[in-house]
């Protein structure tokens, strides 16, 4: 069965992935609009240039208009049809140029002439006399629909696929309006759709799987353009792209996940050999000795567990005391480490029960009615007194509960003296405190470094003082490295320590040995 902090492990995996596949899918949706937005740039931009195109012949056949009517020549005499003719040649969009006399065209040159140019009805009449029959088929000679233009006397036959540049195109189909009137479509059969089916801009139809850009201009001409292409070449034109960034941000997001398994793995092996190392009872124990500030002599000892992984790899109880508890094995933990106590000090603790050991538990331990049965069995087993042991709970850990009261109470009556660790890294207050039965209350390392510096907390550590003096309890130092410490707190009336000055954290045979030179030079 899995235990807590393997689901949370797999939770947090899960989330990662999720994580994860979340910034992927905003890189695609990012690389797929920045293609839409370049193929809307390049449509447009497509646009714009047969847009211009087309309206640059439009009035550059108005002013040749307008140099036709002014020509000084008999009307359609052989002078007056080369001048047509030579008008009708110098544009590679102009089919035929035609001389009107009222509403007859008497004459003209070009690939088209005579009446044939005729058609019965004009799109537009311009106020400045200017006629024009949009692309029609009124307007189509030899299967072509012609734009005309007439002004004055003369005319303009302007062949429409030729104001399209097809190298511009390439597979696009494309559809050209001029004022709302559709003037020339490319390929010439394409279909497509209506002008105003189309907000101005770029819009991807799915159904259709199609692209349609609708570009205008709002020049001299109102023209609009309608480009058409399938998506499949979209795709082509930016697949190679989207495919590169999606390659990279997989081989990324791959790398990532990699070393996230491996750190879990690493951690779900590191817990499956913790519960190994605990239950065969392969964890070590040292002790950092408490000592009697006025006397130098032990007072006791406080328990610290090492572990060494068979890969001779060393583990720090900030890694292993928190992987014990969120893996649920907090207690047996606990437990392993009482048991190396007593293998390792079960003599001396029967002869001196005066001089503790303390044993640190958590607030799980407290809140499980295990341990209380074990701790007594385990002592029992060693013939060690219960006074032998003292129990350090962290202020942290400290549960506001009626049944840790109870368990305190219960375990300071079978013989347990009770001591708060690391007091002054948490938020407890003398009433809450109070409310406690308690017997030590040990003082945080952070305090006993700032003695002699004018700081927040070389203050705070005499108010702490005064508050476990009111309380009746006794109080110890933890990690205290000079002498001028010591002297400081024995000023203070703090009558134990602990601490390099004295003693690193050393093996049972060596605490015996340390607790025996400290009697002798008493």
């Amino acid at each position: 069965m899995a235990s807590r902090r393997d689901k949370v492990l797999f939770a947090v995996f899960g989330v990662t992935v999720l994580g994860l596949l979340f910034p992927l899918f905003l890189l695609g949706w990012y690389l797929w609009q920045g293609s839409v937005v370049a193929e809307e740039q390049r449509l447009d931009e497509l646009a714009q240039r047969l847009g211009k195109q087309t309206e640059w012949a439009i009035i550059d056949a108005r002013d040749l208009l307008d140099e036709l009517n002014a020509l000084d020549a008999t009307p359609c005499s052989t002078e007056h049809l080369n001048k047509l003719q030579d008008a009708a040649m110098s544009r590679p969009y102009i089919r035929a140029v035609g001389y009107w006399r009222a509403v007859e065209r008497v004459c003209g040159a070009g690939f088209v002439q005579g009446d044939a140019l005729t058609p019965p009805k004009a799109s537009r009449i311009y106020d400045s006399g200017l006629v024009a029959w949009w692309p029609s088929p009124s307007t189509a000679v030899g299967g072509v629909e012609l734009f005309l233009m007439r002004y004055g006397q003369h005319d303009i036959a302007i062949d429409p696929r030729l104001l399209v540049t097809p190298g511009l195109l390439e597979d696009q189909k494309v559809g050209l309006w001029v004022e709302s009137m559709p003037m020339v479509t490319h390929p010439p059969a394409a279909i497509l759709p209506d002008l105003h089916s189309f907000e101005p801009g770029l819009t991807v139809d799915r159904d259709a799987q199609r692209m349609v850009s609708r570009s205008s201009l709002g020049t001299i001409f109102p023209i609009d353009i309608i480009a058409v292409q399938p998506m499949a070449q979209f795709w082509q034109r930016y697949l190679p792209t989207l495919a590169g960034a999606g390659a990279l941000g997989l081989l990324l997001i791959g790398m990532w996940l990699f070393l996230i398994l491996r750190y879990f793995r690493h951690h779900l092996s590191l817990a499956s050999e913790l519960r190994e190392a605990i239950a065969h009872d392969q964890l070590q124990v040292v002790f950092q000795p408490i000592v009697d500030l006025e006397t130098g002599t032990c007072q006791g000892a406080e328990a610290l567990a090492r572990w060494r992984r068979e890969n001779q790899e060393t583990i720090g109880p900030d890694v292993f005391v928190p992987l014990a508890e969120d893996t649920g094995q907090g207690t047996n933990l606990t437990l392993a480490v009482l048991r190396c106590v007593l293998r390792e000090l079960g003599p001396q603790l029967r002869a001196r029960p005066d001089c503790p050991i303390n044993l640190n538990i958590t607030g799980q331990d407290l809140a499980s009615t295990h341990f209380s049965e074990a701790l007594e069995r385990e002592l029992e087993k060693a013939r060690v007194p219960a006074r032998a042991i003292k129990l350090e709970i962290t202020e942290r850990s400290l549960l506001n509960t009626d049944d840790v009261r109870a368990r305190i109470t219960a375990l300071r009556a079978r013989g347990h003296r009770i001591a708060i660790d690391d007091f002054g890294t948490g938020y407890s207050s003398l009433a809450y405190l109070e409310s406690f039965e308690l017997d030590t209350l040990k003082i945080d390392k952070t305090f006993a470094d700032a003695i002699g510096h004018e700081a927040v907390t070389s203050n705070i550590i005499s108010h702490i003082i005064i508050m476990a003096r009111s309380l009746k309890l006794d109080v110890v130092a933890e990690g205290i490295e000079s002498r001028h410490q010591v002297e400081w707190l024995r000023q203070q009336g703090v009558r134990f320590g602990q601490g390099y000055h004295f003693s690193r954290p050393i093996t049972g045979p060596a605490f015996r040995d340390w607790c025996h030179d400290s009697e002798e030079s008493k």
